[in-house]
């Protein structure tokens, strides 16, 4: 850095008696961060965490968080629910938390290059599932009944699949019998 970019370089809150975290080396002025910022260094390692990952690996990440969200729980009557539902259930915060949640998958799908008109669909599925969801009682039904998730998975993994960026995960073929 040149001492006109250190003059404006104000330093993270908490960073106090600290310095300004830059240090002069023989090149020049070096920006070194300051160790409070992030004591484990857990920024760094979720970095390279996501940029080592596969699209497979990242379709089955968000296969466990939908099932988890949509289907996770047996119900009698062979049906299944979520705990998307079951969070629903508090009031106002309940929602807000799930539709949080629900983003990430969206989150992931531009993350893996998914066109616009994808993820404008799936932004649709989790805003409907977060509005009526909001409804009280009757959104908590509709939580149970409309697989916000579980959809935007679908829709995920059949573009990826298409697109050639994921193996198919069923092979299409017509059977013959052979007498």
């Amino acid at each position: 850095m040149t001492s006109s970019q250190t003059a404006g370089h104000v330093p993270p809150f908490g960073a106090g008696s600290f310095g300004t975290g830059a240090e002069f080396q023989a090149g020049g002025f070096q920006q070194k961060g300051f160790p409070q910022d992030d004591p484990m260094g857990l920024r760094a390692k979720a970095g390279q965490a996501m940029a080592g990952s596969t699209p497979e690996q990242v379709m089955a990440r968000l296969e466990l968080l939908a099932h988890i969200l949509d289907t996770a729980i047996l119900l009698p009557g062979n049906r299944r629910i979520g705990l998307d539902a079951i969070v629903g259930l508090i009031p106002v915060i309940g929602d807000a938390i799930t539709t949080a949640i629900s983003s990430y998958i969206v989150w992931e799908a531009r993350r893996l290059g998914a066109p616009r008109w994808l993820i404008a669909r799936m932004a649709a599925n989790v805003a409907i599932d977060g509005v009526v969801g909001a409804v009280p009682l009757v959104g908590d039904l509709f939580d149970a009944a409309f697989k916000a998730n579980r959809r935007n998975v679908v829709l995920l993994r059949r573009h990826l699949e298409r697109s050639g960026g994921l193996k198919p995960s069923v092979i299409d073929v017509t059977a013959t019998r052979i007498d």
